[in-house]
């Protein structure tokens, strides 16, 4: 699995700017019952984590990346908070201790998007979940993005940002396909719920949190690997980034799309004789 975004302090700050931005469209309804355990796979720096823990302070929440350096950082952030209901731990999820259905439910948020076998990935975290219990998915879609002025380089500075992850094994387009990959893997009661975020000047937090400082500096993050790739030139990536900020001024629209699904383990059904 290869992170497109990379490891620096720069892609720290942008994923913090945004899950404080995104805090109230994507977790509103994201609630564990007192004393559940829960398995949080791939928590990166936390930015996620903290509101799990503020959200269910009663649940014990189980938070595993691949990373070491993002467990650190992540344990720091929750401590910082003052929560004390996460445990971390670094892991590989492909390559998991726990017991089998020892977890009434799974989170998963942001992660497939770079992972080359997201159905398998999905199989092995099923296996963690007891019956009965659930998963929660959170994906973006970079195909939901428009704006207004529309801008032919913008499109494709951004696709600059989807080809360097399909490349790398990932697919930033996954958000639409997590209904056939819940189906696929055999969960029930799949709902899935579009949580589209839109900005115009009337939202300056938006305009700020998202557009500029999430969605625009994501993309501005790929130019060099995106250039040196030869996917785009030079000139066409900066004149797409100008007017992705253009979105942000005073008569500027901006939109994007994520998915959250929410899924159950079927209880198998024994039959006696």
């Amino acid at each position: 699995m290869k992170y497109v975004h990379g490891y620096d302090q720069r892609e720290n700050i942008r994923l913090q700017d945004q899950a404080s931005t995104l805090v109230d469209l994507l977790h509103s309804d994201t609630l564990f019952p007192a004393e559940s355990k829960v398995l949080e796979a791939g928590c990166g720096v936390g930015s996620q984590t903290v509101t799990l823990a503020r959200n269910s302070p009663n649940a014990h929440i189980t938070s595993i990346d691949i990373s070491e350096a993002s467990i650190v950082e992540a344990k720091k952030r929750v401590e910082s908070e003052g929560f004390s209901n996460v445990t971390f731990q670094q892991g590989d999820i492909f390559d998991l201790s726990f017991e089998t259905e020892s977890f009434d439910h799974v989170f998963v948020c942001f992660l497939l998007e770079h992972l080359p076998n997201p159905i398998e990935a999905l199989s092995v975290l099923k296996r963690f979940i007891k019956p009965g219990g659930t998963i929660t998915v959170i994906e973006g879609d970079h195909g939901s993005t428009y704006f207004y002025p529309d801008s032919e380089a913008a499109h494709k500075a951004i696709q600059c940002q989807v080809e360097l992850q399909r490349r790398g094994g990932g697919n930033a387009n996954i958000g639409r396909e997590l209904y056939p990959l819940l189906n696929a893997v055999g969960f029930s009661s799949i709902h899935v719920s579009p949580r589209m975020v839109y900005v115009d000047s009337s939202k300056p937090q938006l305009v700020e949190g998202f557009t500029k400082k999430t969605f625009t500096a994501m993309i501005e993050g790929v130019r060099a690997a995106a250039i040196e790739a030869g996917i785009i030139d030079q000139l066409t990536f900066d004149k797409g980034i100008k007017d992705l900020y253009r979105a942000a001024e005073y008569d500027g629209v901006f939109c994007y799309t994520f998915f959250k699904a929410i899924a159950t383990k079927t209880i198998s059904r024994r039959t006696s004789g």
